[in-house]
């Protein structure tokens, strides 16, 4: 566990799900997190329940597609805490819909959250880590950043991301500011526990089990921290094998080549 003492965590997407978890494990490194999302009574509870703990954080309520409530959240934590370490960008939807029944207006939320979002979240505390020369941004896509997936909006949403994060890199290197991704596969949360694509996609994963929302947080921490300070445009996938080869390791475990655990 690195730690993040006296750091100062925006985390969006903050109140629930891996949000949820990775705000967690950066208040217990020792943190002050700032817990941002749009739901304001799940966004209160958990933050109050780490300050029960005795650890630092605080709700602000943020819509990640407006660049006004942006520039009020950031500005709010600047007051709070005067400075900003790191911010994962976290805040992301879907809706599981194919190109040919997909409303536009859905389409565009898609990208409005999962992509404006986060590019918004990027330019708004650029000028303050600029100006500190430090600072780190992590962003989470997902492994459909690297492939095709059945929702074209978030698959676009995701791929976008990556290129974001590789141009924001470039842009603000010389400021010791870094940018990098985290793409998780299969992560059990409230947005998929009853999704009929469940079951399949363990099924497909060569490690057999869905990723746990600790080990996205583990590596969100890891690219946040100092252990980390050499790595910047890049991305990590966590996803339990099933970008390097989920048919392929289906087919050759079917034909017997690998062994697999029953």
């Amino acid at each position: 566990m690195q730690t993040f003492q006296e750091k100062v965590v925006i985390v969006t997407g903050g109140a629930r799900g891996m949000g949820r978890v990775e705000s967690t494990l950066f208040a217990e490194g020792g943190a002050y997190v700032a817990i941002c999302d749009v739901t304001p009574e799940e966004g209160e509870q958990s933050a109050a329940e780490l300050r029960e703990r005795g650890l630092q954080a605080r709700f602000f309520k943020l819509d990640v597609t407006s660049q006004e409530n942006w520039s009020q959240v950031i500005a709010a934590v600047l007051e709070w805490r005067g400075r900003i370490d790191v911010l994962v960008n976290n805040a992301g939807i879907l809706y599981r819909k194919t190109i040919s029944n997909y409303p536009e207006a859905e389409w565009r939320r898609v990208l409005d959250v999962n992509l404006t979002g986060t590019f918004l979240g990027v330019s708004q505390v650029a000028s303050t880590m600029c100006a500190q020369r430090s600072g780190a941004i992590v962003n989470i896509a997902s492994n459909a950043a690297l492939s095709g997936h059945a929702d074209p909006a978030y698959t676009a949403s995701k791929w976008g991301v990556r290129g974001l994060t590789k141009s924001a890199a470039l842009e603000f290197a010389a400021f010791n500011v870094r940018v990098n991704c985290v793409c998780p596969g299969l992560v059990v949360t409230d947005i998929n526990r009853h999704s009929p694509h469940l079951q399949p996609m363990i099924d497909m994963t060569p490690a057999g089990r869905a990723v746990e929302a600790e080990e996205i947080a583990s590596v969100v921490a890891f690219l946040a921290g100092p252990a980390s300070g050499g790595i910047t445009g890049e991305e990590i996938v966590v996803d339990g094998g099933f970008t390097a080869g989920a048919a392929y390791w289906k087919v050759a475990s079917q034909a017997g080549l690998y062994q697999v655990p029953k």
